[in-house]
């Protein structure tokens, strides 16, 4: 993935230019032109979300509303206001629920000038997406634990899936909840992929015993860990690499079974007023300019443009274990709706 010069340098020159333009922006200069707002749901990190705010208004001179929501609470949003949408785009969450959107005709398809640079995995996405979703980032999904707190409560310190629901962790474990986040779907389509449907809704009923917390962000547990709320956060890799490299005690965790990943993904809502602009939006998006954001946030995905700069904290995905996860089948409306309500049934009750 590097271009002209080490990839270090040329982060380094992106990062500078990308903080460079922050500046300006603070200084009053990001309303250059006239025009209406564009409106985007924002399903990445709140920190990315930001960042890709400002550097798009820096970019367009166009004022962008942007709201943080995680990728289930989306996808209700874009429903509910499907015959008159309020949102124009929605961009980051994992692609399997874009593909969802996609399967609901709640999403308009466009190619961006960027999508023949993109690398082969987010090619296929946007193939398997019929060209309405575009896959802007990928990370694996993982757990990290606080090593000070391991080493303090005298405990083994765990490497596999199945090592989660010992009697060990009893109260120690926070993951997200799947009727909201993404990254919490994910896990779930993963263990159904690695040790079939059953034996992974009996392995997350065990699992419920240790959790103490269901969130609705996915990057949320492994901030907890790094915190000290929790002795184990279950998040994607590159979150808890960001925790990491802020100085939390975390040891970051591939698990030994293999894992599933995400591909983070862009789509204009159809319907948009403001369809122009959301294009615009989406090329930015896809451009290495735009996925440049990620790492100005401290966010550590994989980009997807060939031509983009890796962030030195990425995870190496070649050197993880992983599943051949399934997104046309886990991204169908009925087959999501289903593991949904097997894991308020079987897992966690809504009312607790």
């Amino acid at each position: 993935m590097e271009r002209g010069g080490s990839r270090e340098d040329r982060l380094k020159s992106l990062l500078a230019a990308l903080s460079a333009g922050l500046i300006l922006w603070v200084g009053g200069a990001a309303f250059a032109q006239d025009g209406g707002k564009l409106s985007v749901l924002c399903a990445a990190d709140e920190a990315w979300c930001g960042a890709m705010q400002r550097a798009y208004e820096l970019k367009s001179g166009v004022q962008t509303v942007m709201v943080r929501k995680s990728t289930g609470e989306v996808l209700d949003q874009i429903r509910r206001e499907k015959n008159a949408p309020s949102v124009d785009v929605w961009w980051g969450g994992t692609g399997d629920t874009h593909l969802q959107a996609a399967s609901e005709d709640l999403l308009e398809a466009y190619a961006s000038v960027h999508e023949a640079e993109v690398l082969p995995w987010a090619q296929n996405f946007f193939a398997m997406s019929g060209g309405q979703a575009a896959g802007i980032y990928a990370g694996a999904l993982g757990f990290a634990y606080n090593s000070e707190l391991l080493q303090k409560q005298g405990l083994p310190a765990p490497t596999c899936w199945k090592d989660l629901i010992s009697e060990a962790y009893r109260g120690k474990i926070v993951t997200p909840n799947p009727n909201y986040s993404g990254t919490a779907f994910t896990m779930l389509a993963t263990l159904v992929q690695l040790f079939g449907e059953d034996e992974a809704f009996s392995y997350m009923a065990a699992l419920n015993r240790n959790v103490t917390d269901y969130t609705r962000a996915g990057s949320a547990p492994v901030k907890a860990a790094a915190r000290g709320e929790a002795l184990i956060g279950i998040s994607f890799m590159h979150d808890a690499v960001t925790q990491k490299e802020a100085g939390a005690p975390l040891v970051i965790v591939a698990p030994c079974e293999g894992t599933g990943y995400e591909i983070g993904a862009v789509s204009i809502v159809r319907g948009a007023k403001n369809r122009d602009e959301a294009r615009r939006f989406v090329d930015f998006a896809l451009s290495p300019e735009g996925q440049a954001t990620g790492a100005a946030a401290g966010q550590n995905q994989v980009p997807s443009n060939a031509k983009a700069v890796l962030p030195p904290g990425a995870p190496d995905l070649s050197l993880i274990k992983m599943v051949d996860y399934d997104f046309a089948t886990f991204g169908n409306p009925e087959e999501r709706g289903r593991l949904l309500l097997r894991f308020d049934t079987e897992v966690h009750p809504p009312s607790q």
